[in-house]
């Protein structure tokens, strides 16, 4: 192991509410970068010694991991191996949300909730890549400003405004990091036809959704998360993410923003860093 990254989930493992699925590793940390040592039977494509990163369900603060070979990933050309420690999780959840469940497309208008997150500076990248406006919100003026320098049109602080005011009818797709909290905001957001992806609860679990305003609008709601799927589903994520999105990361017109570099030694630490909310990007543990 390289590099693993702090995740959301990790804070939630840590304190019992998020445990890993049955047969993990209990060890926190859902991606990685490294070197491979040793390869298992019915491997395709990979060799002992590439530089490789990983979408894992457990174990990224280890010193070693066992993983799938369909959740691994070569490390895109140009980025140094600790880097791409930051790269999996939100690559993934982002081509798999936004691309395959969503189906965004060159013209439409993503909402990213959450813009300056790891997901969110990914998400914004991404869909401005494949030729589509990009609308955000944001904690903060500064968060805000950090993403329009990413591409992204246009944001709202959301303590200062109303998101679904400014952005009413206006949403093709939202990427919502939030949950129910955000469930009417949301709804009033999306355009004719519109998609709501929801792959957080940080507002909640429980919420009250006008099924007539849904319906009027032709709009769809999907919920998914990564750590539980099959192998077998992760694999097909993993493969359009190096198909798709490391050809567009290895042209540089998408990069990993990495926010701190902590030593594995002081997780606890970089735990702090994301509880803070200050962040913008990944925050990375490096061995």
């Amino acid at each position: 192991m390289a590099a693993s990254a702090v995740n959301r989930a990790d804070l939630l493992q840590r304190q019992g509410f998020y445990p890993p699925p049955p047969g993990a590793s209990e060890i926190p940390g859902l991606e990685c970068s490294g070197v491979i040592s040793e390869i298992g039977e019915n491997v395709e494509g990979l060799r002992v010694g590439d530089q490789v990163c990983a979408l894992l369900a457990g174990g990224g603060y280890a010193e070693k991991v066992a993983v799938p070979w369909q959740q691994v990933m070569p490390v895109p050309d140009g980025v140094p191996l600790a880097e791409a420690a930051a790269l999996p999780e939100v690559a993934c959840t982002v081509w798999s949300m936004v691309f395959m469940a969503a189906r965004l497309r060159k013209g439409e208008t993503l909402l990213v909730h959450g813009g300056a997150s790891g997901i969110g500076t990914m998400a914004i990248q991404l869909a401005k890549a494949f030729g589509s406006s990009v609308l955000v919100t944001a904690g903060s003026a500064e968060k805000v400003q950090r993403c329009l320098d990413l591409g992204a049109d246009e944001g709202v602080n959301y303590r200062e405004e109303d998101f679904a005011e400014r952005f009413r009818g206006r949403a093709d797709v939202i990427l919502d990091i939030i949950g129910a909290k955000y469930l009417a905001g949301n709804l009033d957001a999306l355009a004719i036809g519109g998609r709501l992806t929801v792959i957080g609860m940080q507002g909640g679990t429980r919420g009250e959704l006008d099924l007539g305003t849904l319906m009027a609008k032709r709009g769809t709601v999907h919920g998914a998360g990564l750590r539980t799927r099959p192998v077998d589903d992760k694999g097909v994520i993993c493969r359009g993410v190096t198909e798709n999105v490391w050809p567009l990361v290895a042209a540089g017109a998408v990069r990993p923003v990495v926010h701190a570099t902590v030593p594995m030694e002081d997780a606890a630490q970089a735990h702090r860093l994301l509880e803070q909310g200050e962040h913008i990007g990944k925050i990375l543990l490096t061995r």
